[in-house]
């Protein structure tokens, strides 16, 4: 005989697929992979590499969206069966299977829940991420070090592919700003929450006394616009560009040659450093893709008539204005300010382990 609960939660999850499909609409994604399908088989498209690949990107996310819907359909209807010859017989394997099932199709329905409500004009998009040390000095600037792992640490435990733009160290330690161009399905849908500042509470390894201190780091989250893009229209006579000598790594070629491009969109004021690429052209075309990227994220919040759009209304990365608490002393706790969800496992979190607060 199966526990009463466990019916009920089997129930829940039956009426949790039935709104996702609801939401989903099959149809539509399956006349739009049609459509890509013929777009892919015309022999022009392959001489646009850019966008052969976007076909392919999308057409692969629509299918594994169907594909998710039809797993967590056979889930659920495997549970009902089990819980079936479960009323009739109490088989200890049987009921192990049930719940290893269960724990699969609430996973499955999680992760399929997040990408359907995901609706965003840019939630599928790849994403920029910067961070910035703000109020704290040599504190900050470690901090800033702390999250920029804690980011990538993530990026690895979602399956996603990192392209490092540009990193800023500390005179002291840590790092006054790093960018990264995060290429993963819905990347900026699942980080554009976490834009905003971020405040530590720890005792400061920095000082002598061992005192405890309060340090902030602010994250930007942008989508991803390629510098081809006619989307974000950018006019030359709105450019200032300067080129320097890159240093660090890449070899003989950064250090000898100006390779580094600083960007800078005049009637926005918004600054773009690109200096990790080996050639210039490289730099350049990535500094423009940020630009149009940070400028459709302007756009796209004030079209949504949010607060505090990414360069629009800034805030300060300090006291008043924090996103989510990490307190390491005198107590373990991550609290995200706005929704109010926390855990204690602050070695977790800082270790990547964020879906609790991205999804």
């Amino acid at each position: 005989m199966i526990a009463q609960e466990h019916i009920e939660e089997v129930q829940t999850l039956a009426a949790k697929l039935e709104e996702i499909r609801a939401h989903l609409d099959v149809e539509g994604k399956e006349a739009r992979i049609s459509e890509l399908e013929t777009q892919s088989a015309d022999p022009s498209v392959w001489q646009d590499q850019e966008k052969a690949k976007a076909i392919g990107q999308e057409m692969g996310r629509l299918k594994r969206e169907l594909e998710m819907a039809q797993d967590a359909s056979v889930y659920v209807r495997d549970l009902n069966d089990l819980i079936e010859l479960l009323n009739t017989t109490d088989d200890e394997q049987l009921r192990t299977e049930f719940y290893e099932l269960k724990e699969k199709a609430t996973k499955e329905l999680d992760t399929l829940e997040t990408r359907v409500f995901l609706s965003g004009k840019y939630d599928a998009s790849d994403a920029i991420l910067s961070i910035h040390s703000g109020q704290g000095g040599t504190e900050a600037m470690d901090w800033a070090s702390m999250l920029s792992r804690m980011y990538q640490r993530y990026f690895e435990r979602k399956g996603w592919s990192v392209d490092f733009v540009e990193e800023s160290r500390g005179e002291d330690a840590g790092i006054k700003s790093a960018t990264f161009i995060v290429h993963g399905e819905y990347a900026y849908g699942l980080l554009k929450h976490e834009a905003g500042a971020h405040r530590l509470v720890r005792l400061s390894p920095f000082n002598a006394d061992n005192l405890r201190q309060t340090s902030f780091s602010g994250v930007e989250v942008a989508p991803l616009i390629s510098d081809e893009s006619s989307e974000i229209e950018v006019k030359p006579d709105d450019l200032e560009w300067q080129f320097t000598r890159a240093g660090g790594h890449g070899g003989q070629n950064v250090n000898k040659v100006n390779t580094a491009v600083i960007l800078k969109h005049i009637p926005s004021g918004l600054i773009v450093e690109c200096r990790e690429e080996r050639y210039q052209e490289q730099n350049k075309k990535l500094a423009l893709s940020i630009l149009k990227s940070k400028l459709a994220q302007i756009e796209e919040e004030r079209r949504l008539n949010e607060l505090a759009s990414l360069k629009g209304e800034h805030k300060i990365a300090g006291w008043g204005n924090q996103i989510r608490n990490y307190v390491l002393h005198p107590y373990h706790l991550v609290k995200d300010t706005r929704t109010k969800v926390e855990t204690s496992d602050t070695q977790g979190v800082l270790d990547g382990d964020i879906d609790l607060f991205t999804q």
